[in-house]
């Protein structure tokens, strides 16, 4: 975890994510493997560095770094918004059954 450089910057910015299904329910583990892939997709994508990520079954941890111009809540809102909506695409009967209002 060194220092990072770009154009006119260098730096080492590191943030600590950690959230959890809508009442928190325990419906993470049947889609573990789709959602780590999902979230490694969307970090290669924006240019974010996974450093750790790790995946309960009703919380998430992920632990990553990214360049200074991308605020923490970009970082939050882009990853959850697209892992999301694949999960609702790959696993919705399942979700359903738990999330029923769509969240």
């Amino acid at each position: 975890m060194g220092e990072e450089r770009s154009n006119h910057t260098v730096y080492n910015v590191n943030y600590h994510f950690v959230w959890c299904p809508k009442y928190r329910h325990a419906i993470l583990e049947p889609i573990e493997e789709s959602l780590e892939a999902s979230f490694r997709d969307v970090c290669d994508e924006y240019g974010y560095e996974i450093l750790a990520l790790h995946i309960s079954p009703d919380h998430v941890h992920l632990f990553l770094s990214a360049h200074p111009k991308h605020s923490p809540s970009e970082i939050v809102r882009t990853v959850k918004s697209i892992t999301a909506r694949e999960m609702w695409e790959q696993h919705e009967p399942f979700l359903e059954e738990y999330l029923w209002g769509g969240g």
